[in-house]
């Protein structure tokens, strides 16, 4: 077998998880986009306040999503447990979203709608995101447990 195949066959469980996290991630951003620069811009919110909204909205659609499509082979572990779990872990990756979007516009003073689109939607999102698919696999969607010896239970 080439080495190439065999790299394939052991991660290609891997790669359609992470192939369908990021379709669901593409819905559920351009969801933020929307909703954000409709708060920033019809609105007028703050930025920080614009950005945390959007990021709300975005995360009822990547949760429907990565929870019924994504990873819906692994463990159900209960949907509550699971939805409580996503927010948290969410609301990690719009901690660090915000942290973007605020050292550009408080740190570096670039506080226009390309800065903060870059900043928060582009910068903060792909952070963001690194942690989510991380954190979601180890924690909100973990993996079934197979069958273990007597001696591993102990």
């Amino acid at each position: 077998m080439r080495p190439a195949t065999a790299l394939y066959r052991r991660f290609s469980h891997l790669l359609q998880e992470l192939a369908k996290f990021g379709t669901v991630g593409a819905a559920a951003y351009v969801v933020q986009l929307a909703t954000t620069n409709l708060f920033w811009t019809v609105l007028g919110m703050p930025a920080l306040a614009g950005q945390a909204l959007g990021v709300l909205c975005a995360t009822v659609v990547a949760f429907l999503g990565n929870r019924f499509w994504t990873f819906r082979d692994r463990a159900r572990t209960g949907l509550g447990r699971e939805y409580a779990l996503f927010f948290l872990l969410n609301a990690v990756g719009l901690g660090i979203q915000l942290a973007c979007v605020g050292v550009a516009v408080y740190g570096l003073g670039l506080d226009d709608a390309l800065s903060r689109n870059i900043s928060g939607n582009v910068i903060g999102v792909g952070l963001g995101s690194l942690f989510r698919f991380w954190s979601y696999r180890r924690w909100v969607f973990p993996a079934e447990e197979g069958p273990r010896a007597p001696a591993e239970r102990a």
